[in-house]
């Protein structure tokens, strides 16, 4: 049985991306397409600032489509742009989503409206779904849980929890706006998109197992345990792949040259080229951290641990962005340790393709981690991971002490500055022989991370529910 999908989404890499969602979303959306689905994307029309680059791949198709809306929510409307590399994509306009962020002012701060803004295009997401009638609408995060309210109980809804941290609530006048099933929204006196979202749709899909456990538990659940443990069965775990053509050590333009998991000596050059611009002689582990730099991530423990690196007999370098208080002390702890440690403000995709081909070892400390994308990429670049046993960690890094044959990773026990010395300590003694690190390297590089599998689970879980 072939399905229509109404894919909704905030981000949708490479149009616009700011954080793990946009690669998740597109990644599916690929593996869908693929398999022979019809997925009609559904994206904030953010504007010229945010698709400047973008805008010079995409071809507009037709003229642009009215939706009827009330009128909170609109005037809206639709363009629809066939993008290079993402395919057919609907961008949607409705007041207040046209800025230079999706989500931030200039100074760092989200904007103040921001619950509002992704409201009204929930909204206008919901009437084109009702407009047109797909087999189901699967809706991703906060930003669009709200469309939910509005949807045709008729319509299958699946809502994808890919950071069940953020809620996007506001006030509570607008539980009696969003939709005929608005009341399903109201939290604590306030408007809540994901707990109506969880409350309404037919299935809810963490991404990864491990998370769906998690966020069912008073201690994980972000407030959200009790909903979702009252949706029983309808809540699932379905772990994300990686666009492995975009992460493919073979080809990869961006790195000093490419290697297999058959042959690895492209990953020496790629080694030694990191290390040269770094002023690094070869003498320790290379680890790398391709992260936001926010305390979800763990990367602050690297402030307290950073003059012990040495003695673990490791160098560090990271790349990423984040909170300024994180950056100014990592890049303070860089200048304390400057031949052990090095930080690199910003999001750099070459560079980060270069760190994962680089790496003896991957440090992913993260508090929680819903799915987790690097510890995919680095493993495809035969980069250990070192992660905590958090999320969909859990379910894709096998700790190689407790099972030296199978073994992908070295598990901390929990995001603390004594666990991850620890961990580094297993790391070195354990792959400190070249040799040794070799044969783990080839076995996570012939891991299955694409989204084969994942897809695959999605298409069966449409076939399931829906109408």
């Amino acid at each position: 049985m072939g399905v229509r999908i109404t894919f909704a989404t905030a981000e949708f890499a490479p149009l616009v991306s700011v954080g793990g969602l946009a690669a998740a979303s597109a990644g599916l959306v690929s593996a869908l397409r693929a398999n022979g689905v019809d997925v009609d994307v559904m994206i904030p029309d953010y504007g010229p600032d945010v698709f400047s680059a973008a805008a010079h791949d995409w071809v507009e198709i037709g003229d642009a489509i009215e939706v009827d809306v009330p009128q909170w929510a609109g005037p809206a409307s639709i363009r629809r742009v066939d993008h290079r590399v993402a395919g057919l994509v609907h961008l949607v306009a409705t007041p207040g989503l046209v800025r230079s962020h999706p989500y931030l002012q200039p100074d760092g701060d989200g904007w103040r409206d921001n619950s509002e803004r992704f409201l009204r295009f929930s909204r206008a997401v919901a009437a084109w779904a009702n407009a047109h009638r797909p087999d189901i609408v699967h809706l991703n995060d906060w930003h669009t849980a709200a469309a939910a309210a509005a949807t045709d109980p008729d319509l299958a809804v699946v809502l994808s929890l890919h950071n069940a941290a953020f809620h996007g609530a506001t006030t509570g006048e607008w539980c009696t706006q969003i939709g005929p099933r608005g009341n399903h929204y109201e939290w604590w006196g306030g408007t809540n998109p994901l707990t109506g979202g969880i409350a309404l749709a037919d299935a809810v899909v963490a991404v990864s197992p491990t998370h769906a456990d998690e966020i069912r538990r008073p201690d994980g659940g972000f407030g959200l345990d009790e909903l979702l443990r009252a949706r029983g069965a309808a809540v699932s775990g379905i772990i994300n792949g990686i666009d492995i053509e975009v992460w493919n050590p073979a080809d990869d333009a961006r790195i000093a040259a490419g290697f297999t998991a058959d042959d690895l000596s492209g990953k020496d050059i790629c080694r030694a080229d990191v290390l040269t611009e770094l002023g690094w002689p070869d003498d320790a582990m290379l680890a790398v951290a391709v992260s936001r730099l926010t305390p979800q991530k763990g990367l602050d423990l690297i402030v307290d641990i950073a003059h012990l690196l040495g003695d673990i007999g490791i160098r560090l370098v990271i790349l990423g962005a984040g909170g300024r208080s994180e950056e100014q002390a990592l890049c303070a702890a860089a200048e304390q340790h400057p031949h052990h440690l090095a930080v690199r403000i910003g999001y750099n995709e070459t560079l980060a393709h270069r760190l994962f081909a680089a790496g003896d070892l991957l440090v992913m400390p993260s508090r929680f981690e819903p799915c987790g994308l690097a510890q995919l990429q680095a493993m495809r670049y035969g980069t250990v991971p070192v992660a905590t046993a958090v999320g969909g960690l859990v379910d894709t890094v096998v700790d190689l002490d407790a099972h030296p044959r199978t073994g992908t990773g070295i598990v901390a026990a929990s995001a603390s500055a004594v666990d991850l010395v620890s961990a580094l300590h297993r790391a070195t003694r354990r792959l400190g022989d070249r040799r040794r690190l070799a044969n783990v390297q080839r076995r996570i590089m012939r891991r299955d991370v694409s989204w084969a599998e994942p897809a695959q689970q999605y298409i069966e879980m449409y076939q399931r529910i829906a109408r």
